[in-house]
């Protein structure tokens, strides 16, 4: 009996009280009437189970207010409001979650939360319904993380987009060793090892299906290589260089969100302009990336590079006769 009180005592205080709102033992006793099936229950035990509770490591508060009655409410979960809305606003924009999914994640934080707080939190949260239905990303994250605690290997079906605009998905043995999971540009993907051939391999998350563990693996993984470089997708590119970027002045403030401390940035002789020093991953993926922005940026340096670049450009032009050159 005691047990169960208390535990009707603390999911009392958890949601009916926060730093604005504080209850007191006739509150606490009254509750316990009408929502358990406890009979009035003594101050003195009420107080003594507020005691037990704040020696258990919850942050309940006790303030004295008019005619010295003792109020009291809890304080400083785990995890404050601040975090859990922050937290639920990822959850409701996140792309990849249904409808479905998002609202019983929210309904899991909601628990945490006054009614008060819930009421923000409804009134803050927009629910984005755009997902697939067939997706399951949650399942996916969670079976793969296993089997990297497990270090076992890993084999799934992998999915492409048809003409239909429909998932197509194969199968072939793959038994590579999952190492991680990176967020990317909006995507999860996994990161494997094949030691057949001594190569990484990397993976949609989101287009993997049916994903099952192999063998344990003994093998000891090579040390990924770490470059403090700029790139523009999961994939490994031919080779890093620093270029040389001629940026209009509008873009700068992009241009320092997507490069971040990896570049050096000085004035060019043309106001309009700066001159980004950058190490880059190259491939054919930046020079598309560049290529987006159009005349407002320009690949000086170095001149190999400035080549290929040009190249891609007349390729693009290619596709346009009456302006190929």
């Amino acid at each position: 009996m005691d047990q169960e009180r208390i535990i009707f005592i603390i999911d009392y205080l958890s949601r009916f009280t926060d730093k604005n709102r504080y209850v007191s033992i006739k509150d606490i006793q009254d509750h316990l009437c009408e929502v358990t099936n406890l009979k009035r229950v003594a101050e003195v035990t009420i107080r003594r189970d507020l005691d037990r509770l704040t020696n258990m490591g919850n942050n309940i508060v006790r303030v004295t207010r008019e005619h010295g009655t003792a109020y009291y409410a809890l304080l400083d979960n785990s995890i404050t409001f601040n975090e859990i809305r922050f937290i639920v606003d990822s959850i409701s924009i996140n792309k990849f979650l249904s409808s479905a999914q998002k609202k019983s994640l929210i309904h899991k934080f909601e628990g945490l939360c006054s009614d008060a707080e819930i009421r923000q939190l409804i009134s803050r949260v927009t629910l984005n319904d755009r997902c697939s239905n067939s997706l399951d990303l949650i399942h996916n994250l969670d079976v793969i993380h296993s089997l990297i605690a497990d270090r076992r290997k890993i084999n799934f079906e992998y999915g492409k987009i048809d003409t239909k605009k429909q998932m197509q998905y194969y199968y072939k043995r793959r038994e590579i060793i999952p190492v991680s999971v990176i967020y990317f540009h909006e995507h999860f993907y996994l990161k494997c090892f094949n030691e057949a051939d001594g190569k990484w391999r990397t993976y949609r998350v989101d287009r993997m299906k049916d994903i099952k563990g192999g063998e344990v693996s003994e093998v000891q993984l090579p040390k990924e290589e770490k470059v403090d470089a700029f790139v523009t997708d999961m994939f490994s590119p031919d080779y890093y260089e620093y270029i040389t970027l001629r940026v209009k002045r509008y873009l700068l403030d992009e241009m320092v969100e997507n490069f971040g401390d990896l570049a050096h940035v000085r004035p060019d002789e043309n106001e309009e302009y700066v001159l980004i020093n950058v190490k880059a991953g190259i491939n054919r993926k930046l020079y598309l990336w560049i290529m987006q922005y159009g005349d407002g940026i320009e690949l000086v340096a170095p001149a190999k590079e400035r080549a290929e670049y040009l190249n891609e450009v007349r390729k693009m032009l290619g596709a346009y006769p009456e302006f190929a050159v």
